[in-house]
């Protein structure tokens, strides 16, 4: 990945990329935390997207493990 000139490493991946506008973050986790929130802004950042959603998938229905994170 490049960023501003600068050939990053590969310690970056995300999980999906939807039409090239959209970043979706899989997680399996008991509750969502900063930390998640954090990694798909930095996501958001490298790309120059504006749009993503943290999905938890351990939770008792879906739309409770939904995360929508704009810049």
């Amino acid at each position: 990945m490049h960023y501003k000139g600068i050939q990053l490493d590969c310690g970056y991946r995300m999980d999906i990329l939807v039409e090239s506008q959209l970043i979706l973050e899989l997680k399996a986790a008991e509750q969502l935390l900063p930390v998640h929130e954090a990694q798909l802004l930095t996501y958001l950042k490298l790309t120059g997207l504006h749009t993503g959603l943290l999905l938890n998938f351990n939770v008792s229905a879906l739309k409770n493990g939904i995360r929508r994170i704009k810049l």
